[in-house]
């Protein structure tokens, strides 16, 4: 029977693959010619000593002992014969995991995503990041393969109960990821490989009966005596939605077959078995349209506060305690978290080696998030630093009901916004002048392309945000000796750290309660925080809904 061990690496040592095999023939007593095959299970860095060292979980394979891989997931897909559909809402991790795992069950998916495929997303990323042009339905949040595909692409998740983490990570393997995502305890993919991942994924979606439609924004749903029977889009492109038509869709049909008049304009209706609403975090009419229609919704917590940055180096020295960081390790990574008055106040989203992006999904308003490339080679490292924000906290905007939460985010990005010029430059602080609530009189340099300006966001943001994240950013600077320096820049507004809004869902059948179909899913519906948590809760809803019709 194959033995489990626990190598102990030093970083030079990590690709030598002599010496592991001498290291396991040494931990298992088998000489080096009785071991048939290594396999690694999982590899972490230890980073806790002033020596960095790598822990290696190995199984190791004994005289006559044969490894016999796991078949290819994508070996078990065959064309769906179309008897059976299912809308999904949404290209997004949760909306194309869930495809694919329909397709698995024979029931063909229908994608509708209001924004563009991965590469004619670079044109609207390019016009935000460069003339401060934001494209509402087509930016770093919407369009194919949603917030993650260029926001960075970290793996890593803490839901390891809430379905098959490894099924999800071999599927990215088998779209083109590498496949150490497979083994490293804090996988990472990079925003100059996702988006051709995604396009894979969407590939397979075709080839095995799948439609995927883009540039396509749900305007209502078809409802019928409580149960959801479609929904009805209308291109982004058209003269309804402010802009010209393109070609909305990849795959048989053409536009013009898709394309039919309604009441109010150009549009279509859709018609399914049954709807998967995975439309992310930031889907704002989305929300109204569902409390519009009397389809409840429920406010929930979420977090808000601003991105802090600094240079790769210092990160490196404080978390290695080395002058300079060897090759054989990483960019530096930190997590922080601390209470203050009864709040968390924690890093979110850590991006080594990465950028600040602007993230706005409207103009008018200021958010930025953060992301790195799969060698994580920026001079920089950013992370957000928000706190919880709680119904009890929201009094002031209690007047809006269960839109309170969603109300203050988009406050507090507008009036950022407003203290600018127009663009997309960055509102910032030097770290210790916004500890110190003063305005700092130049700022260090940034990754952020649209520039940063010096602005009072002490003034700018909430009150109990403000006092809440002075705190804790001070806190953090007793954990981290180092962390508060004036080579740092605090840079608002990370506010897009998760939904607001939650729509409900009956746990046994994830099918939202008061309507028959209508399946809300990932970070849009409050059930997932990242590309893994959102990919499976479209695997586990998928299921669900293959219960249903299938």
């Amino acid at each position: 029977m194959p033995q489990l061990v626990e190598l102990v690496l030093l970083p030079h040592e990590r690709e030598d693959q002599t010496l592991i095999r001498q290291k396991a023939a040494r931990q298992t007593g088998l000489r080096l010619e009785q071991i048939s095959h290594l396999e690694i299970l999982k590899s972490s860095l230890d980073a806790r000593s002033r020596q960095p060292l790598f822990r290696v979980r190995v199984e190791v394979f004994g005289p006559g002992e044969v490894f016999t891989p796991e078949p290819a997931i994508l070996d078990g897909f065959r064309p769906v014969n179309g008897k059976k559909k299912v809308i999904i809402v949404g290209a997004g991790p949760a909306g194309y995991f869930a495809a694919l795992e329909l397709l698995e069950l024979g029931i063909q998916p229908i994608v509708l995503d209001r924004g563009r495929d991965v590469q004619l997303r670079r044109r609207d990323l390019k016009a935000i990041q460069q003339y401060g042009e934001v494209n509402p339905h087509s930016n770093y949040c919407f369009g194919e393969g949603g917030a993650g595909t260029y926001s960075d692409g970290k793996l890593y998740t803490r839901s390891l109960k809430r379905g098959n983490v490894q099924k999800a990570l071999q599927l990215l393997v088998e779209h083109g990821a590498k496949s150490d995502i497979l083994t490293e305890a804090h996988p990472h993919i990079g925003s100059n490989k996702l988006p051709m991942v995604v396009q894979n994924i969407r590939q397979t979606i075709l080839q095995y009966g799948g439609e995927v439609h883009f540039e396509q924004c749900v305007t209502d749903f078809i409802l019928k005596e409580g149960k959801i029977l479609g929904v009805v889009t209308v291109p982004t492109g058209s003269p309804k939605m402010g802009g010209e038509a393109t070609v909305p869709f990849i795959g048989k049909r053409s536009a013009l077959e898709m394309v039919s008049p309604l009441k109010g304009g150009l549009g279509e209706d859709w018609l399914a078995d049954a709807v998967i609403l995975a439309t992310g975090h930031s889907a704002r009419d989305i929300y109204r349209l569902l409390h519009a229609k009397g389809i409840r919704i429920e406010a929930k917590p979420f977090a808000l506060g601003v991105r802090v940055e600094h240079p790769q180096p210092l990160i490196d020295s404080i978390q290695y305690k080395q002058n300079q960081r060897s090759v054989e390790l990483p960019a530096a990574s930190y997590s922080l978290v601390c209470q203050v008055g009864g709040r968390g106040v924690f890093s979110f989203c850590m991006c080594p080696g990465g950028l600040i992006v602007p993230s706005a999904t409207a103009p008018g308003e200021i958010v930025v998030n953060g992301m790195s490339m799969s060698r994580r080679d920026s001079p920089f490292a950013n992370s957000g630093m928000v706190t919880s924000v709680e119904p009890e906290d929201l009094a002031p905007w209690a007047k809006h009901g269960v839109f309170a939460a969603m109300e203050l985010q988009t406050e507090v990005e507008q009036r950022l916004f407003a203290a600018g010029d127009g663009g997309q430059k960055g509102p910032a602080l030097r770290l210790p002048d916004f500890i110190a609530g003063k305005i700092s009189q130049n700022l260090p340099g940034s990754s952020y392309i649209p520039g940063l300006y010096p602005a009072p966001i002490h003034e700018l943001l909430p009150d109990f945000i403000y006092k809440r994240l002075k705190e804790g950013l001070a806190d953090f600077g007793r954990q981290m000796r180092g962390f508060l320096t004036n080579e740092a820049n605090v840079v608002a507004t990370e506010s897009r750290t998760s939904s607001p809004i939650r729509i409900p869902r009956d746990p046994a059948t994830l099918m939202h309660p008061e309507v028959e179909g209508l399946f809300p899913c990932g970070e849009g519906a409050g059930y997932a925080g990242g590309i893994i948590s959102a990919a499976m809760d479209g695997q586990n809803v998928a299921r669900r809904v293959g219960s249903l019709v299938g």
